[in-house]
C-alpha cells in the first residue's frame, strides 16, 4: 500500500502542469460556465415555455450531458491516458520508473489509478458545477423554477453511471499508450473507434454495448428512455456499464503484462 501511494502521489507532481490534469479542471467550468450564460441572457425565451423545476433541470443538464457525454468525454480521455503515459515515454523513463525499490504492480495500478481518478474529477466537476450553476441562475432570475424540484440524486446517479460507462474507453487507450509512444496511433484508433460507437450507439446497433466507445452513449440513452413514475429509479448498472467495468478489469490485468514485458526487453 505504501508504494501505491508514493507512485500515485509522484504521478500527481508529474503531471500537475500538463494539460490533461487541467483539462479535468477546465472543461467543466467553461462548458457548464457558457451553458449558465446562455440560460441567463436567453431567460426570457427560456421564461416562455413555463417549464417546471423537474423539466427545466433536465433541459439544462442535458445540455452539458450531451455536449460531454457524446462527443467531449472520449477524446478527453483518449488524450488523458496519452498524456498519464507520454511522461514516461517522452523521457524515456520506464526503466528508470521500474527500478525503483517499490513494488513494480504498485507503480503500475497507480498510473492507471491516476487516470481513474483525473476521470473521476472532471465528472465530478460536471455534476458539481451543473448543481451550482442552476441555483446561481435562480438566484439571478428568480422567475426560474429550479427551486421547485433536487437533481442531486439524478445528477450523482447520471454522472456516475457515465464515469462507469467510460472505464472501458479509457482502458483500451491506456493500453494502447503503453504499446505505442507516438500520438497519431493511440488517437488514430480512439478517434475512429469513438466514430464507429457514437453511430452504433445511436442507431440502436443490438451489439453495439460490446464496443466500449458506445457505452457512453448507451449510458446516457438508457437512462432517458426510462419512462417511469419516478425519473430518479432508473437503473445505473445496465449492461452497457456492466460491459464497460468488465473491459476496465480485463484490459487493466492484460495492461500490466504487456508493461512488465516491456521492461524486461
Amino acid at each position: 500500500m505504501r508504494s501505491f501511494y508514493i507512485s500515485f502521489v509522484s504521478e500527481f507532481y508529474k503531471s500537475r502542469k500538463t494539460l490533461a490534469f487541467w483539462a479535468a479542471i477546465v472543461l467543466p467550468l467553461i462548458i457548464c460556465g457558457l451553458i449558465a450564460l446562455g440560460y441567463y441572457y436567453d431567460s426570457a425565451k427560456v421564461l416562455k415555455y413555463n417549464y417546471p423545476g423537474m423539466i427545466l433541470w433536465f433541459k439544462y443538464s442535458g445540455a452539458a450531458l450531451g455536449v460531454m457525454g457524446m462527443l467531449i468525454l472520449p477524446f478527453y480521455v483518449m488524450f488523458m491516458a496519452f498524456s498519464v503515459n507520454n511522461i514516461e515515454h517522452k523521457n524515456d523513463t520506464w526503466k528508470t520508473l521500474f527500478s525503483q525499490p517499490l513494488n513494480k504492480f504498485s507503480i503500475y495500478a497507480a498510473k492507471y489509478a491516476y487516470a481513474v481518478a483525473l476521470l473521476f474529477i472532471c465528472l465530478f466537476l460536471f455534476a458539481l458545477l451543473t448543481y451550482s450553476t442552476g441555483y446561481l441562475l435562480q438566484m439571478l432570475v428568480p422567475k426560474f423554477t429550479f427551486n421547485d424540484y433536487n437533481p442531486a440524486i439524478i445528477l450523482s446517479k447520471l454522472y456516475g453511471k457515465l464515469f462507469l460507462a467510460s472505464l472501458g474507453i479509457l482502458s483500451v487507450q491506456f493500453i494502447l499508450s503503453l504499446i505505442w509512444s507516438d500520438f497519431l496511433k493511440p488517437m488514430g484508433i480512439g478517434f475512429v473507434g469513438t466514430i464507429m460507437g457514437m453511430i452504433t450507439g445511436s442507431v440502436g446497433w443490438k451489439y453495439a454495448y460490446l464496443i466500449p466507445y458506445s457505452d457512453p452513449t448507451l449510458a446516457l440513452g438508457s437512462s432517458a428512455a426510462a419512462k417511469k413514475a419516478n425519473p430518479e429509479s432508473f437503473a445505473v448498472f445496465t449492461q452497457e456499464v456492466w460491459v464497460s467495468i468488465a473491459y476496465g478489469v480485463i484490459l487493466f490485468i492484460v495492461g500490466y503484462f504487456i508493461l512488465t514485458k516491456r521492461n524486461i526487453k
